[in-house]
């Protein structure tokens, strides 16, 4: 499953914030699922290395503009139905049997970092309309969260942070942040890059791209 409101999977306070800040908006906009376009915006709301990374004031206002418009405008075209890009089935599962969940709800296997129960996404339920009840999250926003952990391991990190969130939900060409970033003026692919770009060089040791 996807971390939980509480921030015990895997992320910390700011992110833990993010998640439970998408999870209200969508109550808010009487959506039946959390998806990517309020990940997406929750992540500007309450994390400052991802507002940076967005660019600068111009952009980013004019970014959080197309979000605020989402319970009035274009958004309405995505009440009632499924945010499914796809993205669920790439998610490898693990070989064998599915490893017991560790103490923060994520699978023992560091490796896979497949979140613990992803089988009924993985096997399309969003396709037949279960989905709706799998943890009131989007497929495409629960594969979003697993990239960012993928993402957050591979930099050596032990904490999701908000530019691993918000270049997985930047890598999603198909997902509602993609299309929203791409009304906004903002390249999904070139965004996305330039924060990995970033993370490699801050592992290496120089200074970060964005």
């Amino acid at each position: 499953m996807v971390p939980h409101q509480d921030g015990a999977a895997g992320l910390g306070a700011e992110l833990a914030a993010v998640v439970a800040g998408a999870r209200r908006r969508a109550v808010r906009d009487g959506d039946r699922q959390t998806d990517t376009a309020h990940l997406l915006h929750a992540l500007l709301e309450h994390d400052p290395e991802a507002r940076a990374a967005v660019g600068g004031p111009p952009r980013l206002a004019r970014l959080l503009g197309y979000l605020v418009q989402r319970s009035i405008g274009y958004g309405l075209r995505w009440q009632g139905s499924v945010e499914d890009s796809g993205a669920i089935p790439l998610v490898p599962a693990p070989a064998g049997p599915e490893p017991a969940a560790g103490a923060d709800g994520w699978s023992a296997t560091a490796a896979s970092v497949v979140p613990a129960a992803p089988a009924a996404l993985a096997a399309g339920a969003a396709r037949d309309g279960a989905a709706r009840d799998a943890d009131g999250w989007s497929p495409a926003a629960s594969a979003a969260l697993v990239d960012a952990r993928t993402r957050a391991l591979r930099r050596g990190a032990t904490r999701i942070g908000g530019t691993d969130l918000l270049a997985a939900l930047a890598a999603d060409p198909a997902s509602r942040a993609v299309e929203v970033l791409e009304h906004a003026g903002i390249p999904a692919r070139e965004l996305s890059a330039r924060i990995e770009a970033g993370a490699g060089e801050s592992a290496d040791g120089s200074e970060p791209a964005c």
